[in-house]
């Protein structure tokens, strides 16, 4: 059985009620919308954040309303962001697909990512439970905070670590935090069990982000993200923070800068890649990142279902394991 199979396995019934739902959240009578929704369906991903909704609830209890219409919220709010930020990046695909504002403009993808925000709202509002809306309105807040602080960073002469777990932990691991908190709320759960998923979440998070900035420094065209990409759009990852703090070498602080300021050439980031490479920074990545998974596993409840530890161990397996 492949790794997919293993993380659906115990909530597939779930599953296809949950993509009931979805569908039925994005209905509209607007002509345009409807276009514009249906490409954003094309390009649906493998639905690893609900799937983390509702094994978060089934680790401490059993799938209800509350918990579909959490999932629904977050897959919606997670596509809003999604369409902004490509906006946001000037980012012309995804996936390997034109972006929203590549087939239309940025005014029909920043309204249709409200329209998303706004159902998503909707969606949240329909489980009638204070503190999973509290967790979705706050998710809002911290993913535009992540933006702004990585706009922000570029005017940052240092090369931190801790600003880039900053970022990450607001753009990224706040979004896979929420999933499994709003799951563990959803089944009435206790605090210590709430605060427990949530940290499993944020764990999960932030080593889906740093398996993702591994990726751009290598080709990886199937989802439309060439090497180097980060860069080309100011972002120093991970990888070439630890390379360049660990080295001190000048030549490359300097192209690192020119990254942040917009002005590196094309042989620049390719230079910088290599070096990267060259002194330690992907393995150095891929160590934070299993330390990461490790800390993780030990969160998952060992009195949970034997098929829902076992699920989402698997979940763990693929994030650090993915190829795309």
């Amino acid at each position: 059985m492949d790794t997919l199979s293993i993380i659906e396995k115990p909530i597939l019934a779930d599953l296809d009620e949950f993509k009931r739902m979805f569908a039925g959240s994005l209905s509209t009578s607007n002509p345009l919308l409807n276009r514009v929704i249906e490409h954003i369906r094309q390009r649906s991903g493998k639905m690893m954040r609900p799937m983390l909704v509702l094994l978060s609830a089934r680790m401490y209890g059993t799938v209800c309303p509350a918990t579909l219409r959490t999932a629904v919220a977050l897959e919606l709010l997670h596509n809003a962001s999604l369409v902004h930020d490509d906006v946001v990046d000037e980012s012309l695909e995804r996936r390997g697909q034109p972006s929203v504002n590549a087939i239309y403009n940025n005014k029909v993808a920043v309204l249709t990512g409200d329209f998303l925000l706004a159902s998503a709202l909707a969606q949240v509002s329909l489980t009638r439970h204070h503190d999973i809306v509290d967790v979705v309105a706050s998710l809002g807040q911290e993913l535009a905070e992540g933006e702004l602080l990585q706009l922000s960073n570029v005017s940052n002469p240092d090369f931190s670590e801790q600003v880039y777990f900053d970022v990450i932990s607001k753009k990224t691991a706040a979004l896979f935090a929420a999933c499994t908190k709003a799951g563990a709320l959803s089944v009435d759960t206790s605090d210590e069990n709430v605060k427990n998923a949530r940290l499993l979440g944020e764990y999960i998070g932030l080593c889906f982000q740093i398996k993702d900035d591994i990726f751009d420094y290598y080709d990886n065209l199937s989802i439309g993200k060439p090497t180097g990409n980060d860069m080309h759009e100011g972002k120093l990852t991970l990888p070439v923070l630890y390379a360049l703090n660990t080295t001190g070498d000048e030549r490359a602080a300097e192209w690192a800068r020119k990254v942040k300021n917009g002005i590196a050439a094309a042989d620049e980031i390719a230079s910088l890649i290599e070096f990267t490479k060259q002194y330690g920074g992907i393995d150095y990545a891929t160590k934070v990142m299993y330390d990461l998974k490790a800390k993780a596993v030990a969160l998952i409840p060992t009195d949970a279902e034997e098929e829902i530890r076992e699920a989402l161990a698997a979940y763990l397996d693929y994030v650090v394991g993915r190829s795309l």
